[in-house]
């Protein structure tokens, strides 16, 4: 196994998937904001045994994919699911549902415990097409979140317009994919050196 983070990045079409998150409190509201921020269309069903914060309610009436059940967890809230995300306070009800998720081979984030985790939500820079997750292992959140902030204003607000540049130029390159891939290389280059010549 390599040194450091061994995580394979992967970027879920959530709006094709069947999403749970377990929790209506601080943490769920959280994670359902961080799911719709990315994917708004996001096929979501959050159960809690109380809908402790306002905003969650307001959310499920904004986004119709976004459906509310207010009581306890059943393991039959697991059934046509394909990603579940687990966001109480409780670490004994986080095992319980983990051991039901792990039978059903149901990926499973379960906030703040890196133990059971499946997989780890990302911090997310996001101009126009272009999206980039950061992690951190699980071992920072505090400092994905910085790195964030720092990439947001590093990266220049022209980068849609390149995105669609580049989408139009890759269509009308002629050649095989390796000539593809060269150019492409050439024009990006470009991009990326232009702040430097202006500083």
């Amino acid at each position: 196994m390599g040194d450091g983070n061994v995580l394979f990045p992967a970027f879920f079409k959530l709006h094709q998937l069947r999403l749970l998150i377990v929790g209506g409190g601080y943490v769920g509201l959280e994670k359902l904001e961080a799911v719709l921020k990315n994917s708004p269309e996001a096929r979501v069903t959050l159960v809690a045994k109380e809908i402790l914060q306002p905003k969650i309610r307001q959310l499920a009436s904004e986004y119709p994919s976004v459906k509310l059940i207010e009581r306890k967890f059943k393991k039959k809230d697991l059934n046509k699911k394909d990603l579940v995300i687990l966001a109480t306070d409780s670490r004994k009800l986080h095992e319980k549902i983990k051991q039901m998720t792990s039978k059903r081979h149901l990926m499973t984030n379960v906030a703040d415990t890196p133990d059971l985790c499946d997989f780890y939500l990302s911090s997310v820079v996001k101009k126009g097409d272009l999206k980039i997750a950061i992690s951190s292992n699980g071992k920072s959140p505090t400092l994905t979140k910085r790195m964030r902030q720092y990439l947001e204003e590093a990266l220049p607000e022209d980068v849609q317009k390149l995105l669609d540049n580049l989408e139009e130029l890759r269509g009308r390159l002629k050649g095989d994919f390796e000539y593809k891939v060269k150019k492409l290389n050439e024009i990006t280059q470009d991009w990326l050196e232009k702040p430097q010549k202006n500083d």
